[in-house]
């Protein structure tokens, strides 16, 4: 079992896909709907190729929509924000992920030079469900309450800190 820290922003959860090692031919990770990830996915996009080593993509949070992260290669910094606590955790895993729920700032930095990122999404692009400035975001975490923990299943496992 992985040992885990405990998250202590809100709308975050560690999750854990399986991992099926077939020997010399390779290692496989499955995630479906439902059963490992809390909603139906509308979009899969990935971020790689990153030529600048000190390049910083996010900087935003979501009115409606869910995420679910995977370093598939490689590693990055993921800085999270829920506007009363802050925490940066590193994934670094292809079978591990971070959950994102709504009302929660997130910015991802430290990218290796072979980081692949793939993001799942509970949303196809909608530009008016992002919050893009982070006096926004708090002022709108504060009229609309912070975010209230999502009933997840015990799939997940908890969550690694490291502070900022």
């Amino acid at each position: 079992m992985n040992h885990f820290d405990e998250l202590i922003v809100k709308n975050s959860k560690w999750i854990v896909i399986p991992r099926i090692d077939d020997g010399i031919d390779g290692v496989i990770s499955v995630a479906e709907n439902s059963n490992h990830i809390p909603f139906a996915i509308k979009r899969v996009y990935y971020i790689y190729n990153l030529l600048n080593r000190n390049a910083v993509r996010g900087k935003h949070a979501h009115k409606e929509l869910e995420q679910v992260l995977f370093c598939i290669n490689g590693s990055c910094e993921i800085l999270l924000d829920d506007g009363t606590f802050k925490q940066s955790v590193v994934l670094d895993k292809p079978d591990t992920g971070i959950y994102l729920g709504v009302r929660l700032w997130h910015t991802m930095r430290n990218f290796s030079d072979n980081c692949i990122l793939l993001v799942l999404a509970s949303e196809v692009y909608k530009e008016s469900d992002y919050i893009r400035d982070y006096d926004e975001f708090t002022r709108y975490t504060r009229e609309n309450g912070s975010p209230v923990e999502t009933a997840l299943s015990t799939i997940f496992a908890p969550g690694r800190l490291e502070p900022f």
